[in-house]
C-alpha cells in the first residue's frame, strides 16, 4: 500500500470526530456543529470573524457555552473571560496539573493527517467554586491570510462518549507510529493528555503482555492472556481476535475503576498498531452511565472488631514475647482467619513474622510501596510511633492470586517484649467499611504532627500519597476565620476565605464546623460535599478538631461520605440537613 492512500485511509478513518451524528447525546452533537460553523466562519472570513465571534449573547456565546480561538503558538484570541483574552498562557492548568492550553493546541496539532479532536479537564463553571469535568473539541484551519488558528468550544459534562474513547485511542496510535517505545511515557504521563475523567490507554503486545496500564502499573510486564473478568471472559484474548482479525472494535468485560476494586461494567474501543517488527493493541475504555457493578466483597471484621483483635494480640505478644509467634501462625484459629492475619515487625522495620507467607521473614519492608506509590512500609512504622503507639494504615494491595489490588486497612500497635524489646503488631483486612474510629485516628495524627511543626507540617498533609490521604479520604487545614491552609484534594480553596461558603443546602458549612471545633475543642458535623473529582455532592461525617502551634489556632479535620442507607439515618436524626437537587 503507498504511503499516499495509508494517509488518505487514516485521514477518512478521522473524519469522524468532526461529525456531530457520530456521538450519542444531543449537547455533544450541538457543541460539534458550533465548533464546525464558528471553525468555517474563520476558514471564509479569516481575522474579521473574532469580532463576530466575541459578541455576547449570540450563537457563538451563551451562558457557559462560549467558542475561543488561539493561535499555535498560544495566545488566546477571542475568550469571553478578559483575564485571557490576548494573552499567551501556556503554562495554564486544571487543578490536577493538566495543561490547558497546550493540551487544546496537541488535541488539533499532533498528527497532521488529523486537525481535530477532543481533550478533557476540569475548570469551574463561571461564578462556581466547584471545578468540574470540561470536554473541549477543537479544529486546526487555516484563515485566507495563510495563518494557522485553533477553534474550539467545551462543556462540562461529567460523560465520557464513546466517541471521546476512540479519538484518544487515535492520538495514541498515531503518536506510537511516530515515535515508537518513546511514545510510552506520554501514555503513563497522569498529566498528560491521555488521561481523563476514569479512562487511561493501555497498551498490550501480541502475545498478551501488558506494556503499558497507567492505573494498574502492578500489570506491566506480565501475561495477561489467561486473565478472565469477574464473568470468567477471556477479555484479553477478544481484544487480541478482534485487533487480529478486524484491525479495531469494541470490546466488552468487567474491570475496576482506577483507585477501586470492585469491577464495572466496561466497553473499551481497541486498535492494532504495528511497532517494530510485531504488532500492539492500544486501547482505552469508558465506564457507561448505567455500567452494571459486580458485587462489593464484604470485609470479614468491622475496623471495631479488628482494633480488639490487634490490641488482644498485642497483650499475648506482650506476655509470651516471641513465642506467641506461633499461636498467631495457626490457620483456622482467631488469629489467622482467611485473608485476614497477623505480622510483626521490628522497629526497623524488618518482619519478625508473617503468618501468611513466612518467606517475608527477616526481609525489610520499611521501602515498600503499593501500587499507588505510597510508601505503605514507612506508614506502617510512623503509625506505631505516634503518641498513642498505634494507628490506622490504608493501602492497596492485590487478594492473594489475583492481580488487580484492592484497598486494605491495617491497624497496628507497638508492643513491648518481655525482653525489653519493642516490636510492631498488626493485621488487615480488604474493603473494610471506613469507621469514625478511623477519621478520627488521622485527625489525631494530622493534629500531633501540626501542633510540633505548625505550618511547617503542611507539605505532608498535601501529599497523596502519604498517609493523610487514602480512598476518598484526606485531612483539611482551616485558620478560624476560614482561610483555607491545606486541601490536597481541592487544592485551588487554599488561601481563599471560605468561611461564608454554603453547599446545595445553603448551609455555611465551614463557619458551622469551625465554630464546633472552636467551642468544643473536637466535633463531629454532617452536610453534603463533593467528592474529589465528582460534581454532585454527597452526605459527608467530618471530624474537626481545634489545634494549637504556639500562639496560632487551627482546626484540623477530615471526613467520610457515607453511602444511601447511613444517609438516610443521618436525614432522620438532622431534619435540617438539606438533600441537593440534581439539575
Amino acid at each position: 500500500m503507498s504511503k499516499f492512500l495509508t494517509t488518505l485511509l487514516l485521514f477518512i478513518s478521522y473524519v469522524f470526530v468532526g461529525r456531530a451524528e457520530d456521538f450519542d447525546y444531543k449537547e455533544t452533537k450541538d457543541l460539534v456543529h458550533l465548533v464546525n460553523k464558528a471553525a468555517d466562519l474563520v476558514k471564509n472570513k479569516g481575522e474579521s470573524a473574532f469580532e463576530e465571534l466575541s459578541q455576547d449573547d449570540s450563537q457563538w456565546r451563551k451562558k457557559d457555552k462560549y467558542v475561543f480561538v488561539l493561535d499555535p503558538e498560544g495566545k488566546m484570541l477571542v475568550h469571553p473571560d478578559t483575564a485571557l483574552q490576548g494573552k499567551n498562557d501556556l503554562d495554564l492548568k486544571d487543578i490536577n496539573g493538566r495543561p490547558i492550553i497546550k493540551g487544546l493546541i496537541a488535541a488539533a496539532t499532533t498528527l497532521p493527517e488529523k486537525p481535530q479532536g477532543w481533550y478533557h479537564y476540569q475548570w469551574p463553571i463561571p461564578g462556581q467554586i466547584q471545578p468540574r469535568w470540561k470536554s473541549s473539541f477543537v479544529k486546526l484551519i487555516k484563515a485566507p491570510s495563510g495563518k494557522s488558528y485553533v477553534v474550539g468550544s467545551g462543556m462540562y459534562n461529567e460523560r465520557m462518549e464513546k466517541s471521546f474513547i476512540r479519538d484518544t485511542v487515535k492520538d495514541a496510535v498515531g503518536l506510537i507510529e511516530q515515535k515508537g517505545k518513546d511514545a510510552f511515557s506520554n501514555l503513563r504521563d497522569e498529566t498528560g493528555r491521555f488521561r481523563a475523567k476514569d479512562s487511561y490507554i493501555f497498551v498490550i503486545n501480541s502475545k498478551g503482555v501488558d506494556l503499558v496500564n497507567p492505573a494498574f502499573p502492578n500489570l506491566e510486564g506480565r501475561n495477561l492472556l489467561e486473565m478472565k473478568d469477574s464473568q470468567n471472559k477471556e477479555f484479553i484474548k477478544d481484544m487480541l481476535k478482534v485487533a487480529n482479525e478486524k484491525g479495531s472494535g469494541w470490546v466488552d468485560y468487567m474491570w475496576p475503576k482506577p483507585g477501586e476494586s470492585v469491577p464495572t461494567k466496561k466497553s473499551a474501543y481497541i486498535e492494532k498498531v504495528k511497532f517494530q517488527d510485531q504488532w500492539l493493541v492500544v486501547g482505552s475504555g469508558v465506564y457507561l452511565a448505567d455500567a452494571k457493578r459486580g458485587n462489593s466483597p464484604l470485609s470479614e471484621m468491622t475496623a471495631t472488631e479488628l482494633t480488639k483483635l490487634v490490641r488482644e494480640g498485642a497483650e499475648l505478644l506482650k506476655k509470651e514475647g516471641e513465642g506467641a509467634y506461633e499461636e498467631f501462625r495457626k490457620k483456622g484459629s482467631k488469629w489467622f482467619k482467611g485473608d485476614t492475619y497477623f505480622f510483626v515487625w521490628n522497629m526497623d522495620g524488618v518482619r519478625a513474622m508473617h503468618a501468611a507467607d513466612p518467606s517475608l521473614e527477616g526481609k525489610n519492608g520499611k521501602e515498600e510501596k503499593d501500587i499507588l506509590g505510597r510508601p505503605y512500609g514507612k506508614m506502617f512504622l510512623d503509625a506505631a510511633q505516634n503518641s498513642t503507639g498505634e494507628g490506622w494504615v490504608h493501602y492497596m494491595y492485590p487478594f492473594p492470586n489475583q492481580v488487580y489490588p484492592a484497598w486494605k486497612s491495617a491497624f497496628l500497635k507497638k508492643v513491648t517484649l518481655p525482653s525489653g524489646k519493642q516490636q510492631i503488631i498488626g493485621s488487615a483486612s480488604y474493603h473494610m467499611e471506613l469507621d469514625k474510629s478511623m477519621i478520627e485516628d488521622v485527625v489525631n495524627r494530622a493534629s500531633g504532627l501540626i501542633e510540633k511543626k505548625g505550618p511547617k507540617a503542611f507539605e505532608e498533609l498535601r501529599n497523596k500519597k502519604g498517609s493523610f490521604y487514602f480512598m476518598d479520604t484526606y485531612v483539611f487545614v482551616d485558620a478560624p476565620e476560614g482561610v483555607e491552609l491545606v486541601n490536597p484534594a481541592q487544592p485551588y480553596l487554599e488561601g481563599k476565605n471560605i468561611a461564608e461558603l454554603k453547599n446545595a443546602g445553603d448551609i455555611t458549612i465551614v463557619k458551622d464546623y469551625i465554630s464546633a471545633a472552636l467551642k468544643k475543642g473536637k466535633a463531629w458535623t454532617h452536610y453534603y460535599w463533593y467528592k474529589p473529582n465528582e460534581s454532585e455532592m454527597t452526605l459527608k461525617h467530618t471530624f474537626v478538631m481545634k489545634v494549637q502551634h504556639g500562639k496560632d489556632t487551627y482546626i484540623v479535620g477530615s471526613g467520610m461520605y457515607v453511602n444511601e442507607d447511613d444517609e438516610k439515618m443521618a436525614q432522620e436524626e438532622s431534619p435540617g440537613i438539606k438533600k441537593p437537587i440534581k439539575k
